[in-house]
């Protein structure tokens, strides 16, 4: 899967827990949680969305990991990766 195409699930999933995200403000390098305001339990919904879209596992202990988008879109892509190997 394409980067771009990763990056827009990732960005559908987190507008269905807060519709008022605006893909354009979001900066990769900057704490996602921060810029869109997401207490903990939105977290683990977004979380949940990505694995349920995606079908990837995301361990408890892999979410100190998923920070920025960028963190969050690597992470992604390096599991879908290892899915397809």
């Amino acid at each position: 899967m394409e980067r771009q195409e990763l990056r827009q699930i990732v960005i559908g999933t987190l507008r269905s827990i807060a519709p008022e995200v605006e893909e354009g403000e979001l900066v990769d390098d900057e704490p996602l949680r921060n810029q869109v305001d997401l207490d903990s339990m939105d977290w683990l919904n977004f979380l949940i969305g990505l694995h349920n879209r995606l079908k990837v596992e995301i361990p408890e202990a892999d979410y100190a990991k998923l920070v920025t988008l960028g963190n969050v879109l690597d992470y992604l892509n390096e599991r879908l990766t290892a899915q397809g190997s």
